[in-house]
């Protein structure tokens, strides 16, 4: 990979996660649970790791601010116009999987 200053990396990380967020935004069909069981983590893991590079930073973030982030809005809203209800497959899927990061 050619040379990039720290700056660049940054700014190629930044957008690479914007456009992560963004597509997951339109995915709003895909549950977060699905996306546990098949690749280990979900949006809220993302807010997760948002919390904890601003808590790192001594950053004034809350929980509720980083989700919004990754959910372009309150997370309970979010909750209530998209998240169904997980079927007993996928909670079965998510007990043996057990993903850990």
């Amino acid at each position: 990979m050619s040379e990039l200053d720290e700056e660049a990396r940054q700014e190629l990380e930044a957008a690479v996660f914007r456009r992560l967020v963004t597509h997951l935004d339109k995915r709003a069909d895909v549950q977060n649970i699905e996306l546990m069981n098949l690749a280990g983590f979900c949006r809220n893991c993302l807010a997760n790791w948002y919390l904890e590079a601003a808590e790192e930073r001594r950053l004034p973030v809350t929980k509720a601010d980083s989700r919004e982030v990754v959910y372009g809005m309150p997370y309970e809203e979010w909750k209530a116009k998209h998240q169904r209800p997980a079927g007993d497959d996928q909670l079965a899927a998510f007990e043996t999987a057990k993903p850990q990061h």
